[in-house]
């Protein structure tokens, strides 16, 4: 069994393992899903879908646990409450006309 830490919980910063990020495994810190967008490398605000991977799923809730087949724990999560600034929101906005 293999307990090394490969990730932290992007509600409290909690050090998770491999089996720490399953559909529905909670953080045992706080109790929050791990298996989320927060909690992936590839999340990344202000892309199309908040996502580096062009071919995943649309994920409306970024903190419920899904089915992202791309899913890759970060040791960086980002956090819940990350402001999305106006420029961003704009160029969103932008961008959603041309889906």
């Amino acid at each position: 069994m293999n307990d090394d830490i490969i990730g932290k919980c992007w509600h409290c910063g909690a050090g998770l393992t491999k089996l720490d990020y399953g559909r529905e495994t909670a953080c045992l810190a706080c109790g929050k899903a791990t298996r989320v967008c927060l909690n992936c490398r590839h999340f990344a605000r202000g892309r199309p879908n908040d996502c580096m991977e062009p071919l995943a799923e649309r994920v409306l809730d970024k903190t419920r646990g899904n089915f992202c087949e791309f899913f890759d724990p970060t040791d960086r999560p980002a956090a819940a409450g990350t402001a999305i600034s106006p420029a961003d929101l704009a160029r969103q906005a932008a961008e959603a006309l041309f889906r």
